[in-house]
Order: structure tokens, then C-alpha cells, then sequence
């Protein structure tokens, strides 16, 4: 009867910039007797050990310490529009240029038409998603971009909704402004 030996070595190396790397090999191997299986496991380990090593020696690409953060120097200014209704200046067009959005492309798209329906200061939320999440808007992930949402339509309203609440699991804005 034939016994199976499986082996398994893994290795994960911290880098810098919160990165890592891992390298891992396992293999599967029949022992024909059964007298030595802690030799050949001790065989196998060190085999699997000394070929992880050699592979994992070369990192390749470990991002900058500032990798996917927004750099403060890089910002194109805010295009806004003074609403002669309200003598209000509000952002055109916020957040649409410079490092990319973290959340899906329907969050970014609601959350630019809530601040354009309801010329809301690109400034204020900004800082309510600081405020709530210690991130700007551009950075929040889906979950976190849920919640920015559900509080701008909380706050301000999701325009024109018929039948009360169409939100969908909680997060999701149906709403459309009457023409």
C-alpha cells in the first residue's frame, strides 16, 4: 500500500509601504515503504525550504511610501459656477481630474450628481467624508462610499423620489430631479 507524503512551504516577506510578498510550493509525493517517512518529510522541507528561499530573493516592483496617496501638489483647481439664484458658488465637475476613485464608477457618478443637484460645496464634502471615514471622497472604498451616499441623500434628499424610500439594500439612489 502506498502512503501519500504532502508537503507545503510558504513564505511572506514585509516590504516597505505596507507591501509584502509571498512565495509558496507544495508537492505531493507516494512513499513506497513506510519505514522512513519522517526522513523523507525532513527531506522534503528542507527541499521546499531551500527553493522558496532562493525564488522570494527577487521582490520585484515595491511601491514608494506614498504609492496611491494623493499628492497634495498635484490638485487642478476647482472649476465652479456662481448660481445667480442663490448668489451661491458651487463646484462644476469636482473631483473628476487627478488620482482615480477607489469606489465603483455608479458611486462616483451618484456622488458627483448629488453635489451637482443639490450644489452642494465640494469642500463640505470632503470634509464630511474626513469627518466620517478620515479619508477624502476619492479614496473611500464601496463600503465606505455607501455610507458617504446614504448621508448626503439622508441630508439632503435623493431629489425627486416617488413612494417614499427607493433605496435598494439600503445604499442604492433611484431618485431622478423632475425636469
Amino acid at each position: 500500500m502506498a502512503i501519500k507524503l504532502i508537503a507545503n512551504y510558504s513564505k511572506r516577506l514585509g516590504l516597505p509601504g505596507y507591501s509584502s510578498h509571498q512565495f509558496s510550493v507544495s508537492v505531493e509525493t507516494e512513499l513506497v515503504a513506510t519505514n522512513d517517512i519522517a526522513g523523507e518529510a525532513e527531506r522534503l522541507y528542507h527541499l521546499l525550504q531551500s527553493n522558496v528561499d532562493e525564488q522570494i530573493l527577487t521582490t520585484g516592483f515595491v511601491p514608494p511610501a506614498d504609492y496611491g496617496m494623493d499628492q497634495p501638489g498635484n490638485t487642478t483647481p476647482i472649476e465652479r459656477h456662481r448660481d445667480s439664484a442663490s448668489n451661491r458658488s458651487t463646484p462644476i465637475g469636482n473631483w473628476r481630474q487627478g488620482p482615480a476613485w477607489k469606489c465603483s464608477d455608479k458611486q462616483r457618478e451618484l456622488i458627483l450628481k448629488l453635489v451637482e443637484e443639490h450644489q452642494l460645496d465640494k469642500d463640505d464634502v470632503e470634509a464630511l467624508a474626513n469627518e466620517r471615514f478620515n479619508k477624502g471622497v476619492r479614496i473611500l472604498n464601496k463600503v465606505e462610499a455607501s455610507g458617504l451616499i446614504d448621508e448626503l441623500i439622508d441630508t439632503y434628499g435623493g431629489g425627486n423620489r416617488q413612494g417614499g424610500n427607493n433605496r435598494r439594500n439600503g445604499s442604492a439612489y433611484q431618485g431622478r430631479r423632475a425636469a
